[in-house]
Parts: structure tokens; C-alpha cells; sequence
């Protein structure tokens, strides 16, 4: 969205419009909900921009549920929005911290704020750029204890201010295209800045769950989230807001349910031992945690291959941290002699896990030829050094 867009879109007629519009129908036809519209007396970049918005507006209901309907939103700040539902923890850390004033520095389309103000936390917002702040400061009008400043995040006077909170953009929209930046030293805010911030005040910087471990500051605490099996952020967090004896920890939300793993630090791997009567998928949370080893001794559990995120057992046992499977049998793993055997028992769909083999699932599945009316689960792996495909049924 650039400056143009959102003026038609502020607009009272644009505003009238998109609230007027019917739930937004990826199905629907595009081309003749435009002409509609025109015949109506409306400008073609009105249109424009209050389908885009619309489109945004359905996409937003995962992350925003019911609000985003009376929301407005970019693009790439949609991308790297928090859920409202991770923000709500967020939040919570400063309010149990006894911060009253948060900065927001960077605050893209304002989803972070939004769950502080609405614990009554007074927030400071700002971003550099002049659409996202003009965004933010529309979805945060119902809110007299936010203040939305066009600034960057260095520039903001922070007098007054006892918290802060950082989400670098790691994103940037070219031609209506959103691209991840991959290299950390190029976020906005840099690193450099988010992090020293931390000598001063207690503060949380959001990165990206695949962020290289290496720059994560020591005496942090290092917080991986998953939200219904999807690894969405890592938090880090300074002072107050960091938890007493706490550096790595794996928070698992599944539904409105939340469980957590902690640790003093990366637990050491469990002990490699050979397949078990049960197969486990630690988490993305606990995995980039390094808590595997952890989650393992806790149940009984052993690593099937070193350095493999994957646990055997010969005893089932339920975790929030990890699925488990039932092992069937193991096949061969020769790709011709697998064909036969998956055509033998007459499987026609199936999945295809993998870790630690160099395999494409959607081509694999291609060149195996796959003919009848059962499906199933396969795993493709390492035990002990050596390729293994087992056949599953998940628990």
C-alpha cells in the first residue's frame, strides 16, 4: 500500500465502502465485483484499494480473529504481524514486570499494541514508515493511552518510557511482492540497537524462530513459541521481563491451551539407542530450544540417531511437546523395492515425514507411482547412521 492508497482508502467513502462490503470470497469473481463497483460511481483506485484491503481483512481473521474485520493492514505488516493471542503473552510479561510505559519501537500495523493498551499499559508506538505508522495509528484509535509517532525507533525520546519492545522489520514489499530479509545485520531496528536497549530498560525484541542461535545475547531469556503446530517467533527478553533461572524455554499453544518447557540452559541430547516400538516429533518449539534431550528423559525416551530430531520408545506416552507414532513395520529403502511394497498393500495417499535424508516429499510421492484406496504414513530417517523408511500410524 503506498501513501495514494491509503488517503482513497481513510477516505469516508473508502471507509464506507470496505465496511459495506460482503465477506470476501476468494472464489467470487474479481472481474465482476470491480465492474459492480465502477458502475456504482466508484474511482478505480478507490476499488482498487478497498478490495486489497478486503483481502487483507480475511487473511487477518487468523491472527486477529473478529477484530481484524474493523482493522486496516499493509501487506508485509500482516506478514510479520504477532497473533493476538502471542501478543496477550507479551503483554503480560511487562504487566507482571511492573512496566507501566511501553515503547513499541517499530510497531508495524500495531497488533502488539493493541494487546498492551488493552491490559492498560500506556504504549509509545512508532514506526519509520509513514503508511504502516498512519495504519497502526487508525487500528489504535480506540485507545486514549496510545500515542503513534512516524519515527524510527532510534529517534524516539524515551523519557518517561520503562519498557520497550521490538519487532525489526525482517520483511519488505516491492511491487506488491513481501520478501524476507534474510540477513539479521539488515533488520530495522538493527540488532546492535534492540539489543543494547536491554542495558537499559527491560525490554523483549520478536525475531524470526530460525533466527541463527549464535546471536542471541548471554543472560537472556530465549523463548520459542508454536501456535497449533506452526513455529511462529522467538522472543528474547532482558531485565524484569526475563525470568529468574530461565534461558531457553519452548511454549506450545494448541487451541486455548498453553504449555511450556523451560530450562537453566540447551539440555544435553538424550542417548542414542535403536528403534523402539514408538516414533516422536519433538515440537519446533522444543527443537529450536534445544530441549529435545530434556523432553526425553522425562519420558523414557531415547534419539534414534544423533543430532536427528526424532525420539524412540518402547512404552507410548502423551506429551504437549512432541507427536508420536505408532511404528507398523519398516520397508526398504530402496526407492524401487519401497514402490512395491506401498503398491503391495494397496496405499494410494500418502504422507511423507522426513529428517535427516536428503528427499523431496512431492517428488518422491510423484516417482513412487502410488495406485489404491488406503493411505498412510511414511517416515524417512536415520537410525544409527543408516537410512531407514518406517512405516506409522500416528497416535
Amino acid at each position: 500500500m503506498d501513501r495514494a492508497e491509503l488517503v482513497e482508502l481513510l477516505s469516508p467513502e473508502g471507509l464506507t465502502l470496505l465496511d459495506a462490503l460482503p465477506d470476501w470470497d476468494s472464489k467470487a469473481d474479481i472481474v465482476k465485483t470491480v465492474s459492480d463497483l465502477r458502475k456504482q460511481g466508484h474511482a478505480p483506485a478507490l476499488v482498487a484499494a478497498v478490495l486489497s484491503q478486503a483481502r487483507l481483512r480475511a487473511k487477518a481473521e487468523a491472527k486477529f480473529g473478529p477484530f481484524a474485520s474493523r482493522m486496516l493492514f499493509t501487506e508485509a505488516g500482516l506478514e510479520q504481524a504477532t497473533r493476538l493471542k502471542v501478543a496477550a503473552i507479551h503483554a503480560g510479561r511487562f504487566s507482571r514486570a511492573g512496566v507501566h510505559h511501553v515503547a513499541d519501537l517499530g510497531c508495524g500495523i500495531g497488533g502488539d499494541t493493541l494487546a498492551m493498551a488493552a491490559i492498560d499499559l500506556e504504549v509509545t508506538a512508532a514506526d519509520a514508515d509513514e503508511v504502516t505508522a498512519a495504519v497502526a495509528a487508525y487500528n489504535l484509535t480506540p485507545f486514549p493511552r496510545v500515542q503513534v509517532l512516524h519515527e524510527s525507533a532510534e529517534s524516539v525520546a524515551l523519557g518517561g518510557i520503562d519498557g520497550a519492545w521490538l519487532d525489526p522489520a525482517r520483511r519488505t514489499t516491492e511491487a506488491g511482492t513481501t520478501t524476507r530479509i534474510r540477513d539479521a545485520s539488515a533488520y530495522s531496528p538493527s540488532l546492535e540497537f534492540a539489543f543494547g536497549l536491554g542495558d537499559r530498560m527491560p525490554v523483549g525484541v520478536k525475531l524470526g524462530p530460525g533466527t541463527d542461535r549464535d546471536v542471541i545475547p548471554a543472560n537472556t531469556e530465549a523463548q520459542w513459541i508454536s501456535v497449533d503446530g506452526d513455529l511462529v517467533e522467538l522472543g528474547v527478553w532482558f531485565g524484569a521481563v526475563a525470568r529468574p533461572g530461565i534461558r531457553r524455554a519452548a511454549l506450545v499453544i494448541r487451541g486455548d491451551t498453553a504449555q511450556e518447557l523451560t530450562a537453566e540452559a540447551d539440555s544435553e541430547d538424550a542417548p542414542v539407542g535403536p528403534l523402539g516400538e514408538y516414533l516422536y516429533e519433538p515440537d519446533g518449539a522444543v527443537i529450536r530450544a534445544r530441549l529435545i534431550g530434556d523432553l526425553a528423559r522425562a519420558n523414557g525416551a531415547w534419539m534414534l540417531n544423533a543430532g536427528i530430531a526424532y525420539l524412540t520408545a518402547d512404552t507410548a506416552f502423551d506429551s504437549p511437546f512432541a507427536r508420536g507414532f505408532r511404528v507398523i513395520e519398516r520397508l526398504p529403502a530402496d526407492e524401487r523395492q519401497l514402490r512395491q511394497a506401498l503398491a503391495a498393500r494397496g496405499i494410494g495417499t500418502l504422507e511423507i515425514k522426513k529428517r535427516g535424508v536428503d528427499v523431496d516429499p512431492a517428488q518422491l510421492r510423484t516417482r513412487l507411482k502410488l495406485k489404491g484406496t488406503s493411505s498412510a504414513t511414511i517416515v524417512l530417517t536415520r537410525e544409527a547412521g543408516r537410512h531407514v523408511t518406517l512405516l506409522v500410524e500416528r497416535l
